[in-house]
Protein backbone atom coordinates (compact mmCIF):
# COMPACT_ATOMS: atom_id res chain seq x y z
CA UNK A 1 0.00 0.00 0.00
CA UNK A 2 1.09 3.58 -1.09
CA UNK A 3 2.14 5.90 1.71
CA UNK A 4 -0.44 8.74 1.68
CA UNK A 5 1.31 12.22 1.13
CA UNK A 6 0.06 15.89 2.26
CA UNK A 7 0.79 18.98 0.29
CA UNK A 8 2.94 21.02 1.46
CA UNK A 9 1.77 25.02 1.43
CA UNK A 10 3.03 28.48 2.23
CA UNK A 11 1.26 31.53 4.13
CA UNK A 12 -0.70 32.03 1.22
CA UNK A 13 -2.26 28.03 0.63
CA UNK A 14 0.40 27.54 -2.59
CA UNK A 15 1.84 24.48 -2.71
CA UNK A 16 5.27 24.03 -2.28
CA UNK A 17 5.92 20.35 -2.28
CA UNK A 18 4.48 16.95 -0.95
CA UNK A 19 5.65 14.93 1.95
CA UNK A 20 4.61 11.80 3.51
CA UNK A 21 1.69 12.17 6.03
CA UNK A 22 3.38 10.96 9.00
CA UNK A 23 6.45 13.16 8.32
CA UNK A 24 4.48 16.01 7.72
CA UNK A 25 3.34 15.31 11.41
CA UNK A 26 6.37 14.43 12.95
CA UNK A 27 8.42 17.70 11.83
CA UNK A 28 5.19 19.96 12.17
CA UNK A 29 5.23 21.43 8.26
CA UNK A 30 2.13 23.41 7.24
CA UNK A 31 0.10 21.35 4.86
CA UNK A 32 -2.64 21.56 3.31
CA UNK A 33 -6.12 20.03 5.07
CA UNK A 34 -9.73 20.02 5.53
CA UNK A 35 -12.78 20.48 8.22
CA UNK A 36 -16.28 19.18 6.92
CA UNK A 37 -19.53 20.31 8.81
CA UNK A 38 -22.79 18.59 8.05
CA UNK A 39 -25.97 19.65 9.43
CA UNK A 40 -29.22 18.56 8.88
CA UNK A 41 -32.88 20.40 9.05
CA UNK A 42 -33.04 21.30 12.58
CA UNK A 43 -29.67 22.99 12.23
CA UNK A 44 -27.80 20.16 14.40
CA UNK A 45 -23.85 19.31 13.68
CA UNK A 46 -22.89 15.95 12.86
CA UNK A 47 -20.11 15.11 15.66
CA UNK A 48 -17.88 12.22 14.88
CA UNK A 49 -15.82 10.30 17.87
CA UNK A 50 -12.54 9.02 16.19
CA UNK A 51 -12.02 5.90 16.20
CA UNK A 52 -9.95 4.85 19.76
CA UNK A 53 -6.63 3.36 17.70
CA UNK A 54 -5.92 6.92 15.53
CA UNK A 55 -2.65 7.94 15.66
CA UNK A 56 -3.52 10.68 17.35
CA UNK A 57 -6.67 11.83 19.63
CA UNK A 58 -7.55 8.68 19.20
CA UNK A 59 -11.36 9.05 21.14
CA UNK A 60 -11.97 12.73 20.87
CA UNK A 61 -15.18 14.23 19.39
CA UNK A 62 -14.84 16.51 16.30
CA UNK A 63 -16.72 17.56 13.37
CA UNK A 64 -18.10 15.38 10.83
CA UNK A 65 -14.89 14.73 8.89
CA UNK A 66 -11.02 16.07 8.66
CA UNK A 67 -8.66 14.81 6.54
CA UNK A 68 -5.91 15.79 3.59
CA UNK A 69 -5.92 17.02 -0.06
CA UNK A 70 -4.36 14.53 -2.40
CA UNK A 71 -2.58 16.21 -5.20
CA UNK A 72 -4.92 17.45 -7.98
CA UNK A 73 -7.45 17.44 -6.04
CA UNK A 74 -9.52 20.17 -4.99
CA UNK A 75 -10.69 21.20 -1.36
CA UNK A 76 -14.28 20.39 -1.97
CA UNK A 77 -13.80 16.84 -4.07
CA UNK A 78 -11.51 15.73 -1.34
CA UNK A 79 -14.06 16.76 1.42
CA UNK A 80 -16.81 14.12 -0.72
CA UNK A 81 -14.27 11.72 -0.62
CA UNK A 82 -13.52 11.63 2.78
CA UNK A 83 -17.01 11.90 3.98
CA UNK A 84 -17.90 8.89 1.71
CA UNK A 85 -14.78 6.97 3.69
CA UNK A 86 -15.71 7.74 7.04
CA UNK A 87 -19.19 8.61 7.22
CA UNK A 88 -20.42 6.46 4.41
CA UNK A 89 -22.38 9.01 2.71
CA UNK A 90 -22.08 11.85 -0.05
CA UNK A 91 -23.91 15.43 0.21
CA UNK A 92 -22.78 18.83 -1.56
CA UNK A 93 -20.36 20.46 0.33
CA UNK A 94 -19.38 24.29 -0.12
CA UNK A 95 -16.14 26.04 0.97
CA UNK A 96 -16.92 28.54 4.18
CA UNK A 97 -13.47 29.89 5.00
CA UNK A 98 -9.88 29.07 6.09
CA UNK A 99 -7.20 29.79 8.86
CA UNK A 100 -4.23 28.02 9.90
CA UNK A 101 -3.21 26.60 13.34
CA UNK A 102 -0.33 24.84 14.87
CA UNK A 103 -1.08 22.28 17.52
CA UNK A 104 1.66 19.88 19.16
CA UNK A 105 0.47 16.15 20.54
CA UNK A 106 1.60 14.32 23.40
CA UNK A 107 2.78 11.74 21.02
CA UNK A 108 5.61 13.88 19.98
CA UNK A 109 3.75 14.49 16.48
CA UNK A 110 2.15 18.12 15.48
CA UNK A 111 -1.13 19.31 13.24
CA UNK A 112 0.32 22.55 11.31
CA UNK A 113 -2.79 22.76 8.86
CA UNK A 114 -3.42 24.85 6.07
CA UNK A 115 -7.31 23.69 7.17
CA UNK A 116 -10.24 24.73 4.93
CA UNK A 117 -14.02 24.94 6.48
CA UNK A 118 -16.48 22.90 3.80
CA UNK A 119 -19.82 23.35 5.22
CA UNK A 120 -22.99 20.49 4.09
CA UNK A 121 -26.40 19.37 4.48
CA UNK A 122 -27.86 15.98 5.47
CA UNK A 123 -30.37 14.44 7.15
CA UNK A 124 -29.71 10.98 7.39
CA UNK A 125 -27.81 7.96 9.37
CA UNK A 126 -24.06 7.96 8.73
CA UNK A 127 -22.92 4.25 7.93
CA UNK A 128 -19.25 4.84 9.91
CA UNK A 129 -16.14 3.05 8.77
CA UNK A 130 -15.09 1.70 12.34
CA UNK A 131 -11.45 2.38 11.10
CA UNK A 132 -11.67 5.76 11.23
CA UNK A 133 -14.37 6.75 13.55
CA UNK A 134 -16.13 5.34 17.36
CA UNK A 135 -19.20 6.92 17.33
CA UNK A 136 -21.52 10.20 15.85
CA UNK A 137 -24.00 11.88 16.91
CA UNK A 138 -25.82 15.08 16.15
CA UNK A 139 -26.10 18.57 18.54
CA UNK A 140 -26.93 21.71 18.39
CA UNK A 141 -24.13 24.81 18.23
CA UNK A 142 -25.35 26.13 21.46
CA UNK A 143 -25.10 22.48 22.89
CA UNK A 144 -21.57 21.90 21.68
CA UNK A 145 -20.45 25.52 22.62
CA UNK A 146 -21.66 24.64 26.13
CA UNK A 147 -20.15 21.36 26.26
CA UNK A 148 -16.55 22.14 24.62
CA UNK A 149 -16.76 24.78 27.76
CA UNK A 150 -17.56 22.21 29.98
CA UNK A 151 -15.19 19.50 28.97
CA UNK A 152 -12.26 21.06 26.28
CA UNK A 153 -10.31 17.79 26.83
CA UNK A 154 -13.03 15.48 25.04
CA UNK A 155 -12.69 17.72 21.93
CA UNK A 156 -9.85 18.20 19.24
CA UNK A 157 -7.65 20.75 19.08
CA UNK A 158 -8.83 21.98 15.98
CA UNK A 159 -12.22 21.78 16.43
CA UNK A 160 -12.15 23.50 19.36
CA UNK A 161 -10.09 26.34 17.17
CA UNK A 162 -12.58 26.87 14.72
CA UNK A 163 -15.44 27.17 17.44
CA UNK A 164 -13.35 29.76 19.32
CA UNK A 165 -12.52 31.81 16.50
CA UNK A 166 -14.92 30.71 13.05
CA UNK A 167 -18.00 30.03 15.22
CA UNK A 168 -20.07 32.75 12.79
CA UNK A 169 -18.87 30.63 9.83
CA UNK A 170 -20.19 27.86 10.54
CA UNK A 171 -23.78 28.93 12.72
CA UNK A 172 -25.70 28.40 9.77
CA UNK A 173 -29.24 29.31 11.80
Amino acid sequence: MTEEHVILVNEKDEQIGLMPKLEAHEKGVLHRAFSVFVFNNDNELMLQQRALDKYHTPGLWTNTCCSHQREGESNVEAGRRRLQEEMGFVTAIEESTSFVYKSPFENGLTEHEYDHILIGYFSGEPDINPEEVADWKWMSLDAVKADIKLHPELYTSWFKIIFDKFYDYINIS
